[in-house]
C-alpha cells in the first residue's frame, strides 16, 4: 500500500449545495491532496435507512479511522458523498417517496456538480445497499462518468433474499406512505437482523446517534422498490468495471442472485468479493477495515493495457 499520513490526521469537511431543479441537494467533501494531485474522486452512494454523513463520515470515541472518507483522503482521494433528496440535509418537502429512480437523478445532478470542480475525470462510485441501486442506474445511464462502480450489499431480482421476503410481509404499509418512522432499535435492528455480533456497541451507538441527529423518519421509495421493482438495472448495462462485494452474512441477496449477475456483466475487468465475518452496513462492522482494503485495491487498481 502507498504512504499515507496516520489514522489521526484531521481531514477537514468542505459543505456543498447543488440543485436538481428546485430541489437542494447537500454535498460533502473530504480530501487532503491539491485537487490536480487526487489520485481519484470517489463518490460515495448512502442506502434507503440513513443519509450519507453518519454512513461515510462517522466518528466513533477511540477509532480514529471510523470515517472511510478520511481513511481515503489520507490516502490521496477526492472524497464526496451527497445526501438523496429526502434523506439528512438535503429537500424533503415534496410529497415523494424518493424512490431508486429519484435517487439516480439526486446522482446526475451531485456527478454533475463534482466533475465540474475536478477537471472532469470519471468518478469512482460507491453504492451501498439501496445505494448500490441508485449508483449502478446512474452508471447506466451515464457510463462515461464512471471509471469503476463498486456495488456493496447489492441486490439484483431480490430472489432468494430473506431480508427482502421478510420486509414484503409490510409492502402494503409502505406503499400506503411516503414515509416510514426509525429510532434507535431499529438502527439496531440492522445489525441484528442476518448475524448479530458482527458490529460492536460503540460502533453502533454512535452511528444511531448520527442518523437520528439528522432523521427521525426515511423515505419509503426504496424499501418498495426492492420489495415490488426489481430488477431496475441489468447487468449488460453497465459497460465500466465493476466489483460486487457481497458480506458473508448479508440477507439482502442470495449468492445466486449475484453470481448470475455478476456473470453477465459486459467488461471482463469485473471481480466478485465475498467479505467474511460481516452482514450488512459493511463499513461500520468489526472487520471494516478488511472492506477498507478491498476497496481500496480496487479503486487504485491499474488499468490493463492489453485488452486484445
Amino acid at each position: 500500500m502507498a504512504q499515507h499520513r496516520g489514522a489521526g490526521t484531521p481531514v477537514p469537511g468542505i459543505e456543498h449545495w447543488t440543485h436538481k431543479g428546485e430541489i437542494r441537494l447537500f454535498l460533502w467533501q473530504k480530501r487532503l491532496a491539491e485537487q490536480s494531485r487526487a489520485r481519484g474522486t470517489i463518490l460515495f452512494v448512502h442506502g434507503s435507512s440513513m443519509a450519507s454523513q453518519p454512513t461515510f463520515d462517522l466518528h466513533v470515541p477511540g477509532r480514529d479511522d471510523a470515517s472511510v472518507m478520511d481513511w481515503f483522503a489520507r490516502r490521496d482521494f477526492d472524497c464526496w458523498c451527497v445526501d438523496m433528496e429526502g434523506y439528512g440535509r438535503s429537500d424533503k418537502h415534496r410529497p415523494i417517496n424518493s424512490d431508486i429512480a429519484n435517487g439516480a437523478d439526486d446522482l446526475e445532478a451531485a456527478s454533475t456538480f463534482i466533475l465540474e470542480r475536478n477537471g472532469g475525470k470519471p468518478l469512482l462510485v460507491y453504492g451501498i445497499s439501496s445505494g448500490a441501486l441508485r449508483a449502478a442506474v446512474l452508471a447506466a445511464r451515464r457510463p462515461e462518468r464512471v471509471k469503476r462502480l463498486a456495488l456493496d450489499a447489492f441486490v439484483w431480482t431480490g430472489a432468494g433474499s430473506p431480508t427482502l421476503e421478510d420486509r414484503r410481509k409490510r409492502l402494503p404499509e409502505f406503499r400506503a406512505m411516503n414515509r416510514r418512522p426509525v429510532d434507535r432499535a431499529f438502527v439496531q435492528s440492522i445489525f441484528t437482523r442476518d448475524h448479530p455480533g458482527c458490529a460492536d456497541d460503540a460502533t453502533v451507538e454512535a452511528f444511531a446517534e448520527a442518523i437520528l441527529a439528522l432523521d427521525d423518519s426515511m423515505p419509503t421509495g426504496t424499501y418498495v422498490d426492492m420489495c415490488a421493482h426489481l430488477p431496475v438495472v441489468q447487468p449488460e448495462a453497465l459497460t465500466m468495471p465493476v466489483m460486487i462485494m457481497r458480506g458473508q452474512w448479508d440477507g439482502i441477496a442470495s449468492f445466486e442472485d449475484l453470481m448470475e449477475f455478476f456473470r453477465r456483466l459486459p467488461n471482463p475487468d469485473k471481480q466478485f468479493s465475498v467479505m467474511p465475518g460481516i452482514s450488512h452496513a459493511s463499513f461500520q462492522q468489526k472487520n471494516y477495515r478488511l472492506v477498507y482494503d478491498l476497496l481500496y485495491g480496487y479503486f487504485s487498481r491499474a488499468d490493463p493495457v492489453y485488452t486484445g
